[in-house]
């Protein structure tokens, strides 16, 4: 591809942030720090030049002569003209330094007076340009600044490869960069100091191409937009702000089904080659790219009948990548697909989807071709897209079925039955199990200007309310205009009433109103015959009822679960099996709990179920972090939260639990930074129930930082919120033990007990067991404070045993880390052995972390475990296998059970670790876990 040079970005537009490079321009200036040579390379557009201002920028204050040089394709004939251009200015100060031939051969070539070549003065230049770079090292660092190598006239190029090979250690750094297709910047890496970092800029992700846009002013964008900006680019972030850019200044946007409109600025980057093609191969890859999945089969079906030699001339001038082994057909990128179908004119392109629709086989494929190829309104068409758009929601494509349902409205007579408002409320519910919000209330929006059929407009009112989420505050002025519009209709009526509970709990933090709301509304589904609707309100009181520690909640549930049950409501997050779960967290049946939620997210993986499968995978990760289990939890945690970020849905909720997760295993900076967004969020939307959980999360990270007087202040606030919000149920958020413990070590050990008195009033009436040990172990450390060591041994003994017997691991070697810490300096064994064990078993690194400080000053109280202490990247440099081993090790398993666990052998197992021995430069087991820990060692 052939970038034109007034195509590029002029640099004054440029974001100060570079955007999704954090990492690698980190590793490129600690790079140039420590005095050696960078250079990035990567496809036209990804960045590089933005990256390369960057580093310039931030590096250029450092050294006392900067030299540049831009190349450009329309100038790579010039010679000696990079040359001129990074001594053009400086030719004066160093030409008096030189010896007189170099001098000389040197003046020549900047000049362009005399015959000055490579051939004829070529040891001379050559000398001159290595000593025209030491005068100027002379005076102090120089920094080389080479944008587009590819563009460097070929004798600047063999000159300045020359010098760089000899430089020694002369005070000179190249900051440059290459276009590449692949790995060829290696001709380029030779030309270059020996000590250079080659730095490869990949694709952005969709979160970063969407933070890309917005930085740009394209925040009004759906995120169902931003998804196809992101697939067309293929991640490169020019060509994401050029379809930003086109669909911003576009006033009507794409129909469903149709590519995104791609300005003629890229059609001419991408399409420069097509004219080299014949007109039938055209025509051909017209097919190729109005498919969904082409391959050379569907091609001829389609009538293509030379489809093989056509596609091998389109791979040969680089449109297609080659696929020897497969019968796909696939563009070398996806904007080449949209601009070759923008550049086609209207009449090609419905003929190329008309013979999609006959020859596609798949029955979604022929539905939507056939809608790409029919102009106006169609009863038939429209009717073939229910269909299909039924068939994918099936499939658990829900996405797939909001586009087809938008077609099938859009061909859809006004008179039809259903209407095209029906198709389109359809499209509605299916972006909002896509989690497609933003399309969904728009689509709802726009139904509400037209709609007088009660039933249609409350059906939209429910998307519109779906669609806040937790901001439930933000359509307030929603809920007087849907009971207006059900009137005295119970089925309708149920629907808002349900919503309103919602807006009770969340809005106005009252459970209690919440509770009777949720009631009313499964009265009212009941006498309307609203099965799902009945269910929906039974499983939200049921929770509301568990987090309250109503006496009711076993009933309710069991009402809940009585049949007949709705398919949907079965494994809807708000559902029944949502709320089964709930009840069996916090009823210590951990491995019940974790079988549930494993069968609730395959299920709603398998319907496409988007928003359920963000908060099953945060439960998932919080069933493994209450196991002890915290490696896997932190995994899952950090899965549910990209997930949560890519979909814009449960946002803060996912941040609280990845902060736990981080605290417990990974990183506890990170856990501090997730709490504090989750609560910032929280109290942006004005959801009181998650800025209670999203407090707990920011006391716990700050008591395993060793901030126990602000995990105190944290932990006050959500004992203040949820006495008003009436939660009396110790196991909704478990906070009370780190409160109490936090207390003790800031000298208020009455105020601990008092605590301790109130919270095992409930655990007790609730039957939480586990509440009660963890209680009983912060109550030892409250008569160690006091000064009765003996009674606090005893205590915590039978703690770690019962923590042990109901399965939760981190809690156990907690006990098991507050018992070494009591038995520091006293007569008897003090090893802190038995709580590393079991916090390596639990793969608990901050926590790992502590005891092996505390072991080290032999204290009784652990040095306080800074917020900025980072996790190790010791494992980083293994490869994935290698990597999978060492984390099973760090959990205290065997060789035979990592091999079960892994479906390998035992001695692949043994080889796997002596390789991580080899790499890592340790000898045995521990040593990774020490590694993994931030030790290092012995």
């Amino acid at each position: 591809m052939t970038v034109q040079r007034d195509f590029k970005e002029p640099a004054r537009c440029r974001p100060d942030l570079v955007i999704g490079r954090e990492e690698l321009v980190t590793a490129a200036r600690d790079q140039l720090t420590r005095g050696g040579s960078v250079l990035l390379h990567g496809p036209a557009g990804i960045g590089k030049s933005t990256v390369l201002r960057a580093l310039a920028a931030d590096y250029g204050d450092a050294a006392r002569t900067v030299l540049r040089c831009s190349a450009t394709e329309s100038e790579s004939h010039l010679p000696f003209l990079a040359l001129a251009d990074l001594f053009g200015l400086v030719l004066d100060e160093i030409s008096d330094k030189l010896p007189a031939a170099q001098r000389t051969a040197l003046e020549s070539a900047l000049t362009g007076r005399g015959e000055s070549t490579l051939q004829r003065d070529g040891l001379a230049l050559r000398l001159a340009v290595l000593s025209a770079l030491r005068v100027l090292a002379a005076a102090g660092p120089v920094l080389l600044v080479a944008d587009d190598l590819q563009w460097l006239d070929s004798a600047s190029a063999e000159l300045l490869g020359f010098a760089a090979r000899r430089l020694g250690d002369t005070p000179v750094q190249l900051l440059c960069a290459v276009r590449t297709d692949g790995q060829e910047y290696d001709r380029h890496l030779r030309a270059s100091p020996p000590d250079t970092l080659a730095v490869r800029l990949n694709p952005l992700s969709r979160n970063q191409v969407s933070a890309l846009l917005d930085h740009r002013g394209y925040t009004d964008l759906p995120r169902s937009t931003v998804r196809e900006i992101h697939r067309t680019s293929g991640g490169n972030p020019l060509f994401a702000l050029e379809l930003g850019r086109a669909l911003g200044e576009n006033p009507t946007p794409p129909r469903p089904g149709e590519p995104l409109p791609v300005p003629t600025s890229l059609r001419a980057l991408v399409l420069s080659r097509l004219d080299m093609l014949s007109d039938e191969a055209r025509r051909t890859l017209l097919v190729a790219s109005a498919g969904a999945r082409p391959t050379l089969a569907l091609l001829h079906a389609a009538g293509r009948e030379n489809a093989e030699a056509e596609t091998a001339q389109a791979a040969a001038l680089g449109l297609l990548a080659t696929e020897p082994e497969g019968p796909a057909v696939r563009f070398a990128h996806p904007l080449i697909s949209a601009a070759l179908y923008a550049e086609a004119p209207a009449h090609e392109r419905r003929a190329a989807h008309a013979a999609l629709s006959t020859a596609a086989s798949d029955p979604i494929e022929r539905a939507r071709n056939l809608a790409m190829a029919t102009t106006g309104t169609d009863p038939e068409v429209a009717a073939r897209l229910a269909e299909a758009a039924a068939l994918a929601r099936d499939r658990g494509a829900p996405s797939v079925a909001a586009a087809l349902g938008l077609l099938a409205a859009r061909h859809t007579p006004p008179d039809g039955a259903p209407g095209p408002d029906g198709h389109r409320l359809c499209a509605a519910e299916d972006a909002i199990t896509a989690g497609e919000v933003d399309l969904a209330r728009d689509i709802a929006r726009e139904v509400l200007t037209r709609a007088t059929v009660p039933a249609d407009r409350i059906r939209a009112w429910e998307v519109v309310i779906e669609a806040a989420g937790q901001a439930l505050g933000d359509v307030d002025a929603v809920f007087p205009q849907a009971l207006a519009d059900a009137g005295d209709d119970p089925r309708l009526l149920a629907l808002v009433h349900y919503h309103l509970a919602w807006r009770k709990l969340i809005v106005e933090g009252d459970f209690s109103e919440a509770r009777q709301e949720a009631a009313h509304a499964a009265e009212l589904a009941a006498r309307g015959d609203d099965r799902r609707t009945e269910l929906m309100a039974l499983s939200f009181q049921s929770s509301t009822e568990t987090l309250m520690g109503h006496p009711n909640a076993p009933a309710t549930i069991k009402q809940a679960m009585k049949e007949p049950q709705d398919p949907y409501v079965a494994c809807h997050h708000n559902g029944v099996g949502a709320a089964r779960f709930r009840w069996l967290m916090m009823s210590d049946q951990l491995p019940e709990a974790r079988s549930t939620i494993t069968a609730l997210l395959r299920e709603v993986r398998r319907r496409g179920m988007v928003e359920s499968e963000v908060h099953f995978q945060r439960f998932l990760a919080e069933t493994e972090l209450r196991s002890g289990h915290c490696g896997r939890a932190l995994d899952l945690a950090r899965e549910s939260l990209r997930l949560a970020r890519d979909s814009g849905i449960g946002l803060g909720a996912s941040a609280m639990l990845a902060s736990l997760a981080e605290a417990s295993g990974g990183d506890v900076g990170q856990a501090l930074a997730l709490a504090r967004e989750a609560a910032g969020r929280a109290e942006e939307d004005g959801d009181q129930m998650y800025l209670s959980r999203a407090l707990a999360a920011l006391g716990h990270a700050q008591f395993v930082a060793g901030d126990a007087a602000g995990a105190v202040g944290s932990l006050r606030r959500v004992r203040e919120l949820e006495q008003g919000l009436g939660i009396t149920d110790p196991a909704r958020g478990r906070w009370q033990g780190d409160l109490a413990e936090a207390l003790v070590r800031v000298g208020e050990p009455g105020e601990a007990q008092d605590v301790i008195a109130v919270t095992r009033e409930h655990a007790l009436r609730l039957d939480r067991e586990s509440v009660l040990a963890v209680l009983d172990r912060a109550e030892a450390l409250v008569r160690a404070a006091l000064g009765d060591h003996e009674g606090a041994l005893a205590r915590l003994t039978s703690v770690q045993d019962r923590l042990a017997k109901l399965g939760y691991g981190l809690e156990e070697a907690r006990a098991a880390f507050a018992l070494a810490r009591l038995r520091t300096g006293r007569p008897g064994p003090t090893s802190y052995d038995e709580a590393a064990r079991l916090f390596r078993r639990c793969r608990a690194l901050p926590w790992l972390r502590q005891v092996d400080e505390a072991a080290a000053h032999g204290a009784g109280e652990p040095a306080a475990v800074t917020a900025q202490t980072p996790p190790s990247d010791a494992l980083a440099g293994l490869a994935a296998m290698e990597r999978q081993v060492a984390a099973l090790v760090m959990e205290g398993a065997t060789n035979r059970e990592i091999a079960a666990r892994l479906f390998i052998s035992v001695k692949t197992v043994e080889a796997t670790l002596t390789r991580v021995y080899r790499k890592l430069g340790i000898r045995s087991r521990v040593d990774i876990v020490r590694l993994a820990a931030g030790r290092h060692a012995k």
